[in-house]
């Protein structure tokens, strides 16, 4: 029994002071005001929660377990493989720590032909105090977009095609387009070779998801039906009218802006310490706030992602992207939904993101208010799980 914490009310859209929660074989038995808390009954522990906030276990809708993060995030894919399996263990409990329940991986290096992410995911199933997971295979990009031997490379749709099939054949849970091409100003796909992938994708009853920091991609996979955007760090009004419009979600990585800038003065690496790098980044960085800020305003879900491990952010470090939302301009409880319940929607699991009567107990305990103070969510001091 969780005696005295708050929660958040989301048909309100605010917190409710003062409830209890009695939780019976992982799920949530009872849940309601602290003084209609029925007798918990012999031999149930009671946890004294006043003062903190019950926060549904977190979903990060973009991660990936096997790599670490950092300045130098794009090396550390040519690890061996026990280093990233070990990394990746040590995530796990990085994402219990900080109160993450359920990643969504959206790319792994590959080993033996098969993505990482798929070892990972099937050694975790069920095992007490690792999080859920949903995994891609590998990253699939036009032949020259990142570099050799991360992605799985194709020359054309018919590539892509086959590409995708494999990495569902291979396990995946779903497809990760790459949508940043050779040439910045041309998306490296065509719409009509997308969609094409998309439809046979979705015949397997799978989803795809398409990376996208550039408009042109963007453009193209919006185009497509593609079932999520990762980035969207420049969209237009055309695309996120399109995208409210099929129900395309946004999967933002904000936060990814803010860990670069820190190491314009923890690095000398000239992409974030010299003049040139930073004056670069601080466009970017509006550029994004303002694609952010943009679809919420047009109605397109955001779900709420790190990028850890592929990008440069760790794997407790959910808090900083709800915090860097209500930067750019979202309500805290915008920001919150997009780190729960919104990742819940992506995820088409109706019971992560929530906390609710008869719905799993998967919860962390925060102290603070997140509806008013977002950077609460980095003081968590017990999760459920």
């Amino acid at each position: 029994m969780y005696l005295g914490c708050a929660m958040v009310d989301h048909t309100t859209r605010s917190l409710a002071p003062e409830m209890a929660m009695l939780v019976t074989d992982g799920r949530v038995g009872w849940l309601g005001p602290a003084e209609e808390t029925p007798a918990p009954g012999p031999g149930v522990e009671v946890v004294d929660a006043g003062g903190a906030t019950a926060v549904a276990g977190m979903v990060d809708a973009h991660s990936h377990l096997t790599l670490p993060g950092g300045s130098h995030w794009i090396d550390r894919a040519g690890d061996p493989t026990d280093r990233l399996l070990a990394t990746a263990e040590d995530n796990a409990r990085l994402l219990r720590q900080a109160g993450v329940r359920w990643a969504r991986d959206v790319g792994a290096p590959l080993r033996d032909g098969r993505a990482l992410s798929l070892t990972v995911r099937e050694r975790w199933r069920g095992r007490v105090g690792y999080p859920y997971v949903r995994a891609a295979g590998c990253w699939m990009a036009r032949t020259g977009s990142l570099p050799a031997g991360l992605p799985v490379e194709v020359e054309d749709g018919d590539g892509l095609l086959a590409a995708a099939l494999g990495q569902l054949d291979a396990g995946a849970d779903l497809v990760k387009l790459y949508m940043d091409g050779p040439d910045r100003d041309t998306s490296p796909f065509t719409a009509e070779e997308v969609r094409r992938t998309v439809e046979a994708v979705h015949a397997r009853g799978a989803t795809v998801t398409a990376h996208s920091s550039l408009l042109p991609g963007a453009r193209a996979a919006v185009a497509a039906g593609v079932d999520a955007l990762e980035h969207g760090f420049r969209l237009d009004a055309d695309v996120a009218r399109a995208m409210a419009a099929q129900g395309t979600v946004l999967v933002s990585t904000l936060a990814v802006m803010e860990s670069w800038a820190s190491f314009g003065t923890t690095t000398r690496l000239p992409r974030f310490a010299s003049a040139e790098g930073r004056v670069a980044l601080a466009e970017r960085r509006e550029a994004a706030h303002e694609s952010v800020r943009l679809a919420h305003a047009t109605g397109v879900l955001i779900c709420a992602g790190t990028d850890f491990g592929g990008g440069s952010l760790r794997a407790n470090q959910l808090a900083w992207e709800v915090e860097t939302l209500v930067t750019a301009g979202l309500e805290p409880y915008d920001a919150l939904a997009a780190a729960t319940v919104n990742g819940g929607r992506l995820l088409g699991e109706p019971g992560a993101g929530v906390l609710a009567q008869g719905g799993p107990a998967d919860f962390l305990l925060v102290h603070g208010d997140p509806l008013t103070d977002p950077g609460s969510l980095w003081r968590v001091w017990r999760t459920s799980w």
